[in-house]
């Protein structure tokens, strides 16, 4: 039985991915910026639960249960916040960009994705949901004071909090890790269609 590795996410608009990298840009080209691996703006995702590897032959079941919970959403508008870093500035391991826009309609859509794929064998995520997009990760040989330069260079950029989108659909994606990085591929998707016109 062939098993891949997958999550499901919000894709996300040529706008926010330009935004992402005209912040990502000066990070990565400041003179630590070789200590992280950054990622391509257009590889970036909004993902609202992480499944790992799981079997192909659960795909039709999780994109049902996807096409329910796009019954109870209504599509909303999300854009961008400002830059932080996980789990700590004085410890910085990723470096990523907020969102701002309908966070509650954002959080409770992920909280139903996560319920849906409960019924599934997908157990519930232990940590709360804090909705970011990720533009890169530190390096583990970054020596401390590599990380608070990357975090003072952070300080000095701008994110364009004007970039935005409406969410209209959440999909299933498959992650292929390859030397290059990893090639993503939408394997279901499902629109939020409560209150629209059939």
């Amino acid at each position: 039985m062939e098993h891949i590795r997958a999550f499901i996410a919000i894709e996300l608009n040529s706008a926010i991915q330009a935004a992402l990298r005209q912040a990502e840009t000066p990070l990565k080209n400041s003179r630590v910026g070789h200590m992280a691996r950054w990622v391509s703006p257009t590889s970036i995702h909004l993902t609202l639960k992480f499944l790992g590897n799981m079997s192909v032959a659960q795909v039709p079941d999780i994109g049902r249960a996807l096409q329910r919970t796009g019954t109870a959403y209504s599509p909303f508008t999300i854009g961008l916040s400002g830059l932080g870093c996980f789990p700590h500035p004085r410890r910085p391991r990723v470096i990523w960009v907020g969102l701002g826009g309908d966070l509650e309609a954002l959080a409770s859509l992920q909280e139903s994705v996560d319920r849906q794929l409960k019924c599934l064998g997908f157990k519930p995520e232990k940590r709360g949901f804090t909705p970011h997009l990720t533009l890169g990760r530190i390096r583990d040989r970054a020596r401390p004071g590599e990380r608070q330069a990357l975090v003072e260079r952070m300080s000095t950029v701008r994110v364009d909090t004007s970039a935005s989108m409406v969410v209209r659909e959440v999909s299933l994606i498959r992650s292929d890790l390859r030397p290059t990085g990893a090639v993503y591929t939408r394997l279901a998707s499902a629109p939020l269609v409560k209150g629209l016109r059939a």
